[in-house]
């Protein structure tokens, strides 16, 4: 087989051989080499690989219906909002293809909410390190100036930030009039960096008293990562929007906004659409999902692994200088070091561990929720070797 890269906008830096299948917490590429699997598609394999039950939705929805239309209601559309409304503070969702496409969504539904209160109130504020995508909407509210870089002019009305700090974002929210706050629970991309509980109440208390939609984007941090089925529930905080992607669609394209019924109800046909969002396949895969991660028993199991993942890791810290601290929550966890740990991310690969990189010096370990104690072992196993 012909590995070739060159085939494709150099977007991503690929090599070796493309990756054919997968079983479990393990994939393999088309060498027959078998790699330990602790990136699960950046959190989408929520299930691991081959699992019985998405093969199965797979299987029927696909004898019965891929495509339909927005047009018309969709059986497993309907299915799977209910049960996100069931398990959530919303009341009403939209389904759209990708997290980045929720963030576009939710900016448009808080400035559409926003307006009707005052027509003035149109700025976004977000957080420095935070990430939302990369279409011109999200990734304006992403504030990482690497993102930005030959992409300007951006979109006017986004501020920014400091992620944690009561008195330097109420220093920025009064420099405007403004619609929406979007934060990460846990800035996945920008380090695993975890929002305090105080930091949070004080967004909620603030957005409350101005008329500010506030937006919690857990799109890598939701949907059971942090050993509940929301992250905001371990904060005692709850949003107005909720934006979801990842691993929501099983492994196909899938985006939900949870959303509140006042704001939703600002929105009229025509507002705003998709072709392809919520189409009947993904949504069907993903009511298996919602369902096994909304499931105390693999949450309980969520919270263990997630214990034990970062207990091995603080063992890792203290063993080795090069290892700064870590951090997260669930199974969304982060070893951060005092350099740049490219090589050992590449060295890691070479002994058959995928792990990947976020902000700050940072690894992310984001390994599907079904991981084990003894996987988790082979990992830290692998990782001293190299540090070694």
């Amino acid at each position: 087989m012909n590995y070739n890269n060159d085939l494709f906008v150099p977007t991503y830096g690929r090599s070796g051989a493309p990756m054919v299948s997968g079983k479990g917490c393990t994939l393999v590429d088309g060498n027959g080499k078998e790699y330990l699997d602790f990136v699960s598609g950046i959190a989408v394999n929520a299930l691991g690989y081959g699992d019985a039950g998405l093969e199965k939705a797979l299987m029927d929805q696909g004898k019965k219906l891929l495509h339909g239309s927005n047009l018309w209601l969709s059986d497993t559309q309907m299915a799977l909002a209910a049960k996100l409304i069931e398990t959530s503070f919303a009341d009403r969702i939209f389904f759209c293809n990708s997290g980045t496409e929720a963030n576009e969504a939710a900016i448009k539904f808080a400035r559409k909410w926003a307006s009707k209160k005052k027509s003035s109130k149109t700025a976004i504020l977000s957080f420095f390190d935070g990430f939302h995508g990369r279409t011109y909407g999200a990734m304006t509210a992403t504030a990482q100036k690497k993102f930005h870089d030959g992409f300007h002019p951006l979109p006017q009305g986004y501020f920014y930030a400091p992620f944690n700090d009561i008195e330097g974002t109420k220093a920025m929210l009064e420099l405007a009039d403004f619609a929406a706050v979007i934060v990460e629970p846990i800035q996945g991309e920008g380090g695993v960096n975890v929002a305090t509980p105080e930091f949070m109440k004080f967004l909620r208390e603030y957005t409350t008293a101005h008329d500010i939609a506030l937006i919690f984007d857990e799109i890598q941090c939701g949907m059971g990562r942090t050993g509940t089925l929301w992250a905001y529930e371990q904060l005692g905080v709850t949003p107005d929007i909720l934006t979801s992607a990842k691993p929501i669609g099983g492994g196909l394209p899938l985006g939900a906004v949870l959303v509140k019924e006042e704001i939703a109800l600002c929105l009229a046909p025509g507002d705003h659409g998709t072709t392809f969002g919520g189409n009947p396949l993904a949504c069907a895969l993903g009511k298996v999902v919602l369902d096994r991660v909304s499931d105390k028993e693999m949450l309980d199991h969520v919270t263990k692994m997630g214990e034990y993942l970062r207990a091995e890791l603080v063992k890792t810290c203290a063993e080795f200088d090069e290892v700064e601290s870590v951090l997260g929550m669930g199974l969304l966890v982060g070893l951060r070091f005092k350099e740049d740990p490219k090589k050992i991310i590449e060295k890691a690969f070479e002994k058959g561990l995928l792990i990947v990189k976020a902000g700050r010096n940072t690894v992310r370990f984001i390994p599907a929720l079904i991981i084990t104690e003894k996987e988790i072992d082979q990992a830290i196993a692998i990782l001293k070797d190299i540090l070694a």
